[in-house]
């Protein structure tokens, strides 16, 4: 799997074409996957930054390329990116398992989130994975040497435990379809959730880790729900 057709893709749309006759002074700062190595359904976004607006430009490459302007989340201004990588999509998860290997873990990755952006001006990847077991993995990798530079395993459950009742609540009734007002059997959400129950809901956890990890996947899937109910003609 390679970046340079999305690219391509990219540059070729007529929205990516309007956007950049609009925004002079933008620039890429981020590109931003999600590789489900299960179901093969992944997810390709490329970001640019607007200094004039202080806003963010996700660009959406999956079937048609859709563009949604966000507000910059962080403070200090990102720093320009330049895709051609020297790591390939294709090439993530071998570097993941050589140094899981090193580290005696033995968990099997379901999922990729990928970032690659410039920081101190090295292009890193931060990576985070959803494992088998309720686990999650994350890592930094520096794309010219192809280096580890950090990686850190959790469990779902300690995440759990670190987040507000009512957040949890939230991210579960939203992995499920439902509103989190809705009254359910259990109207406490504590620390004290049975692992096992949660193990039997296998696609709804891996929704609401993919919220908890990754704001931002959250905010583009809205985003597009409201872009949909908006415009029921448009296509």
């Amino acid at each position: 799997m390679k970046i340079q057709p999305y690219l391509t893709k990219l540059n070729s749309s007529s929205e990516y074409k309007d956007f950049t006759k609009k925004n002079s002074d933008a620039f890429m700062v981020a590109a931003f996957f999600v590789l489900d190595l299960e179901s093969g359904k992944n997810q390709h976004v490329i970001d640019y930054y607007v200094p004039s607006k202080k806003k963010v430009a996700a660009f959406t490459l999956d079937n048609q390329v859709t563009v949604q302007m966000m507000d910059l989340m962080a403070k200090k201004a990102p720093e320009k990116l330049d895709l051609k990588t020297k790591i390939d999509l294709d090439a993530i998860q071998g570097i993941l398992e050589d140094e899981m290997r090193n580290r005696n873990i033995t968990d099997e990755i379901k999922k990729i989130i990928a970032v690659v952006q410039t920081i101190d001006g090295k292009k890193i990847w931060n990576l985070n994975c959803m494992l088998s077991g309720m686990g999650i993995l994350n890592a930094h990798v520096e794309d010219y040497s192809g280096t580890v530079l950090r990686m850190e395993k959790k469990s779902f459950m300690d995440i759990v435990r670190k987040l507000p009742a009512e957040e949890v609540k939230k991210q579960m009734a939203a992995a499920q379809g439902k509103s989190a007002t809705d009254k359910t059997e259990d109207e406490e959400v504590d620390e004290k959730i049975d692992p096992k129950e949660l193990e039997s809901k296998s696609k709804e956890i891996d929704k609401a880790i993919a919220a908890i990890e990754k704001e931002k996947a959250e905010i583009i899937k809205k985003g597009k729900k409201t872009e949909k109910s908006g415009s029921p003609g448009k296509r």
